[in-house]
């Protein structure tokens, strides 16, 4: 595969299909061909049941296709790496260990000197405004402070791409837009690779550089959108409006 000018990920042809309990054969995702271009924000949003997390977990290495292919820079995707970072929606901490050194976990797992990978996690911690907590243990924290240790702890593995799949769906909704800033911050900070899924059209149009528009299952690439507005975007501003609404419409033809 020719490697594409600024491409990070090439998702090429991809689909999906399961086994059911009952024998039946259930495809998820069905033909997404997909450029993620490198330090862009990607928001995936589409129909629960899409395969939007499908995809996800294909490029992170977590599953095998049915057929077509994912590269990371070139590399074909066939199993976990450390350059593709993954944050689900559960926070997934070790509870018998504290915040600093659930984020200092993954460089530990690496071989890092416990010095260095404490002075990584102090930083990380820092950028996620949870420096404060840092010898707390998880179940002494709130769902969006668990989440940030999560993001924490993601990036502090250095990845090159970090895949998000749903990280503020279980957060009630004034947590979920403090959260949004944090993570753009970071981003604007880091320019990692982002690539997120979401139901929530609203957070997509507030994050991403670039919005997928998904089908209902098999989950197809409807639209792509390119988000040409200026941060921080403001929810009041017209075209955020229009944007949100549009995509909405998009959402309510299904396939």
């Amino acid at each position: 595969m020719n490697h594409v000018n600024g491409e990070i990920i090439g998702i090429r042809q991809l689909s999906k299909e399961y086994t059911t309990e009952k024998g039946e054969q259930l495809l998820a995702v069905d033909d997404i061909t997909l450029t993620i271009p490198e330090k862009s924000f990607t928001c995936i949003v589409g129909p629960s049941g899409c395969g939007k997390s499908t995809i996800l977990r294909i490029a992170a290495g977590l599953e095998a296709a049915s057929s077509g292919t994912v590269h990371y820079r070139s590399n074909l995707v066939v199993k976990p790496c450390g350059e593709i970072g993954l944050v689900f929606q559960e926070y997934s901490l070790f509870p018998w260990l504290t915040v600093i050194d659930n984020v200092a976990a993954g460089p530990a797992f690496s071989g890092v000197s416990k010095s260095e990978r404490i002075k990584d996690a102090l930083v990380h911690l820092r950028m996620v405004n949870m420096l404060e907590f840092k010898d707390a243990y998880p179940h002494e924290l709130s769902g969006g402070m668990r989440q940030r240790v999560a993001i924490a702890r993601a990036l502090a593995n250095k990845p090159d791409v970090l895949l998000m799949d749903e990280p503020f769906g279980a957060l009630d909704a004034h947590t979920r837009i403090l959260l949004q800033r944090e993570l753009l911050k970071v981003w604007q900070l880091t320019r990692k690779t982002i690539v997120l899924v979401t139901h929530s059209v609203d957070e997509a149009v507030y994050l991403a550089d670039r919005i997928i528009v998904m089908s209902n299952r098999p989950g197809r690439i409807r639209t792509v959108l390119e988000v040409e507005m200026d941060r921080p975007r403001s929810r009041a501003n017209l075209q955020f409006g229009q944007l949100t609404d549009s995509i909405l419409k998009e959402l309510e033809y299904g396939n």
